[in-house]
């Protein structure tokens, strides 16, 4: 009995894996963690926005409350009042009251309450941004690995394309893409696209930015289709598929969960400015950026409502960033040393 005892003590536990070791080392980034959480509480507070706009601020914020009343210290206070100048013209929105209620953080120019259009509009905003960085990065995996596993005119032909999109500034292909396409929409017969669609600028935003995931998705197959390991399954005659589903793509998932977090990042920036401009989220919906330009009139007076959105798209950018910066270090030991 104590013969067998002492050699099962002397078996050594099976080695964690890939994924198990990023996992730790992850959990131990504590800067990485706290911005999962903030990104994570960012997202329920969105999901929460129409039980927010029911039973808290008790609002349509989507409809206009021109002529509307708020109770503030117990006295009624019209939504939209007299602007406060010498000769009082114009009208002025009802300021923040900073607290968990109606008005929490004021109303815009049409008297719709703006915290409860942060929820909703951030909704959109992470929808948008979450879904087109999906887009990219699998039009980006299936691009790149193509091009550089078999290499010739498939990798001169895909080349082509990538260099043709990367030729023009990121910014400027978006607001092309989408003026062209917000006034006609996409019909391609079965499938169509409507301007107030959320997935017309998913589809833009995820195809712009495909040359800048694909291109190092490219180098990196290209790297591995010269390993031993990928040598010998093509020596031994093994489907070009099946090397390609067990040996190339395993290696490609890793980057492209590194990536991920960067490209959602940038894919809220671009979705802010497009909206801003009016090219974006198309009315009755909103999102961050929409709302930013509902205050840009607001500035001076009523600065909260575009400095709230503001602030959620700098706070959420920047949880994003760190935790892509948290995994690179879990998912390449080599990160640091290159730093």
């Amino acid at each position: 009995m104590s013969e067998v005892s002492a050699t099962e003590r002397d078996i050594a536990p099976p080695a964690p894996g890939y994924w198990a070791m990023a996992g730790r080392k992850l959990l131990r980034d504590r800067a990485a963690m706290i911005s999962l959480a903030v990104l994570v509480i960012i997202a329920l507070l969105c999901a929460a926005a129409p039980w927010y706009a029911a039973h808290i601020a008790h609002t349509n914020p989507f409809r206009s409350n021109l002529s509307g009343t708020v109770m503030r210290h117990g006295k009624p206070v019209e939504v939209l009042g007299a602007a406060n100048n010498p000769l009082h013209l114009g009208i002025e929105p009802i300021g923040p009251s900073w607290r968990l209620g109606p008005y929490m953080l004021g109303a815009d120019q049409q008297g719709r309450d703006v915290a409860a259009r942060l929820l909703y509009g951030g909704g959109n905003s992470l929808i948008i941004s979450f879904a087109a960085a999906a887009v990219c990065l699998v039009l980006a995996a299936i691009t790149g690995i193509l091009a550089g596993f078999f290499g010739g005119w498939v990798d001169r032909v895909i080349s082509w394309l990538l260099d043709a999109l990367w030729a023009f500034p990121v910014f400027l292909l978006a607001i092309s893409l989408s003026v062209v396409l917000i006034a006609h929409g996409i019909d391609l017969g079965l499938f169509r696209l409507d301007a107030s669609s959320l997935a017309l600028p998913i589809t833009i935003i995820g195809v712009i930015y495909v040359p800048y995931v694909a291109r190092p998705v490219r180098g990196l197959v290209m790297g591995l289709r010269q390993s031993d390991y990928v040598l010998a399954a093509i020596g031994i005659g093994a489907p070009a598929w099946r090397i390609l589903w067990f040996d190339i793509l395993p290696n490609v998932i890793s980057a492209l969960v590194v990536f991920a977090p960067l490209i959602i990042a940038l894919d809220l920036l671009t979705e802010a400015a497009l909206s801003f401009l009016s090219i974006g989220v198309q009315p009755p919906a909103a999102s961050w950026g929409t709302i930013i330009h509902d205050g840009e009139s607001l500035i001076y007076t009523r600065p909260m409502v575009a400095i709230a959105p503001g602030l959620a798209i700098v706070i959420t950018v920047l949880a994003l960033n760190i935790l892509g910066d948290g995994l690179r270090d879990a998912l390449d030991p080599r990160a640091k040393l290159r730093n």
